[in-house]
């Protein structure tokens, strides 16, 4: 697609999102940079008729793309994603790579090229299992008819767009259980093609330090009360704490599952059915510990007129993030929620591999107080 990458025009961002639409499709898209361009299938949407689509376009060249964290699974040292090479399209074979408990690597791995690694990065927005089929363009001219086209440049500017663009779509009062003087913000752009909520209970005052949390979005805990995590009892009790306080602003970002998504995060507790702790059921899907970012709610924060903030979380990672933003991080404290029979292996897991700041039995180390 031509037109500016980065401008105010916004085709970059356009085409961008357009490419996420259809690779969330099962569709094909063209990847394409200065020095060549690449075919991009997501394997999870690989089925026979796709297969067969596929096959008659790779002459043996297709590649397999996986994550640093599935190849560490799979047995491979280091950190960085790779290639394997698929001189046939084994469906059985690629399953067996991408997705499989058990699975070993069965050949040597190649170095990620640009056009790959910017396929990884689209297929985390469309929150996809983080696997795909790549097929080099020796002509970028030959690729399939109908078949989207989109740059590097693009998928890397992306971002950095959204948060620009992040703006106020709407805004009402909201009462809330616990919490009677409440008012939502709804914020379009930031992340993907969701929107994002901050809830301001009471009445903050702004030139002032302000209590805030960032919550992630977790429906099986915040709307169905899972007891397999404390989500949900940390989103009610923020909201009654600073009903109680001097008011504050709660941060609903859309990043369910630590940021893998809804489908993803259902795979990944179905692993830790079997036995895996969070976050080696994320890492047997290919995920990091956490894929979430937070420089959009530092934004958010910033056009609500929030430059200092006192934060409610567990996570040291939330903390970095708003001072690496910018923000002010007066004071940080801990947020309690139950411990359950369900909950406390994950809450362990927090503890001991997320490096939050939780006590063995689930509850809050203290903050650090002002500074």
């Amino acid at each position: 697609m031509a037109g500016n990458q980065d401008g105010a025009d916004g085709f970059g961002e356009i085409a961008v999102e357009r490419a996420i639409a259809e690779v969330r499709a099962g569709r094909a898209i063209v990847l394409t940079n200065a020095q060549g361009a690449a075919l991009v299938y997501p394997v999870e949407a690989l089925d026979g008729d796709s297969d067969a689509w596929l096959a008659e376009r790779t002459r043996g060249e297709a590649r397999l793309v996986l994550t640093g964290p599935r190849l560490r699974y799979l047995g491979l040292d280091g950190s960085e994603p790779g290639r394997f090479a698929l001189p046939t399209l084994d469906l059985k074979r690629i399953a067996q790579l991408s997705i499989a408990v058990g699975a070993r690597a069965d050949a040597a791995v190649a170095a990620l090229d640009a056009l790959e690694s910017a396929a990884l990065d689209l297929c985390r927005l469309a929150l996809l299992l983080p696997a795909l089929i790549c097929v080099p363009l020796v002509d970028r001219r030959a690729a399939p008819d109908g078949v989207l086209s989109v740059t590097v440049d693009q998928i890397r500017a992306y971002r950095r767009q959204k948060r620009r663009r992040l703006r106020v779509v709407g805004r009402a009062p909201v009462p809330l259980e616990g919490a009677p003087l409440s008012e939502f913000v709804v914020f379009r752009g930031g992340e993907g093609l969701r929107d994002q909520v901050a809830v301001i209970v009471g009445k903050p005052d702004f030139s002032k330090p302000v209590t805030v949390r960032l919550h992630s979005a977790c429906l099986t805990g915040d709307l169905f009360g899972s007891l397999k995590c404390d989500c949900g009892d940390q989103l009610r009790h923020t909201a009654r704490y600073l009903a109680e306080q001097d008011g504050g602003v709660l941060l609903y970002l859309d990043q369910e599952g630590r940021g893998n998504g809804l489908g993803n995060k259902i795979r990944a507790y179905c692993l830790q059915a079997q036995g895996f702790d969070t976050y080696d059921a994320d890492q047997v899907l290919g995920f990091d510990h956490d894929q979430r970012g937070y420089a959009f709610a530092a934004e958010m924060l910033r056009l609500l007129g929030v430059a200092r903030v006192r934060l409610m979380t567990n996570n040291p990672i939330k903390i970095a993030a708003l001072e690496e933003a910018g923000l002010e991080v007066v004071s940080d404290q801990r947020i309690l929620g139950r411990t359950t029979d369900q909950n406390s292996g994950y809450l362990a897991a927090k503890r001991d591999r997320g490096g939050h700041l939780i006590e063995a039995d689930g509850s809050p180390l203290p903050g650090d107080g002002e500074g």
